[in-house]
């Protein structure tokens, strides 16, 4: 092959990241309220297999031929029981890139209001929907705790072909875990981590505690 050849595909296509993700699409939903702006939040149903009873940010996994915000909207809308021309998307947070294989691509938009209490569980996938103050998150600091990310070894590794062998010295890292503590409600993982990144966007960051 060519560098011309090379040139022109390379030209052609898209970087993305390297590896087999699975992708998904959240949305912060801010609604005004008597009590000011809000962000709709949910407790995930009891009976999911994943995160029981969690507090989390409407959302879900990408279908073939959408993109992660159409997703975010549709997530949303099935959730919340409200029509998608109820959501307004403002745009994009910043995506993580996980260890554990997926990206979350996170977006903040706005309800209208006309839809305070008008919004329902859709109870297949959510027991409860409620409002946090946005106030409340630009003016608390996450509690963080950091956990350590190390390498796992299968016993089949051709050591013999690396330097050092099992004395490799393999890199190691830190995973953040958030905890916001609202009114006996506990908020923490990746949607702690969007509202931090939401807070951070809005007013900069903060010392971590």
């Amino acid at each position: 092959m060519k560098a011309e050849e090379v040139k022109r595909i390379i030209q052609a296509g898209k970087a993305a990241p390297e590896g087999k993700y699975q992708e998904y699409g959240v949305l912060v939903p801010l609604i005004e309220t008597a009590e000011g702006c809000c962000v709709v939040l949910e407790t995930r149903a009891s009976t999911l297999k994943r995160q029981p009873g969690e507090i989390s940010l409407p959302g879900g996994k990408k279908e073939k031929n959408e993109t992660p915000l159409e997703a975010a909207i549709r997530e949303t809308s099935e959730e919340l029981s409200i029509p998608k021309t109820d959501i307004s998307v403002f745009g994009p947070l910043d995506y993580l890139v996980t260890p554990f294989n997926y990206i979350i691509y996170p977006f903040v938009g706005e309800i209208k209001k006309e839809r305070v209490g008008c919004i329902k569980a859709a109870p297949d996938e959510v027991d409860e929907v409620f409002t946090v103050p946005l106030d409340f998150f630009l003016e608390t600091l996450p509690e963080n705790y950091p956990v350590g990310i190390k390498v796992q070894i299968p016993r089949s590794f051709p050591f013999e072909l690396i330097p050092n062998g099992e004395a490799y010295n393999w890199r190691s890292g830190t995973y953040p875990v958030y905890f916001y503590s609202y009114n006996g409600r506990i908020i923490w993982g990746i949607t702690a981590r969007i509202l931090k990144n939401l807070a951070d966007r809005l007013n900069g960051p903060k010392q971590e505690a």
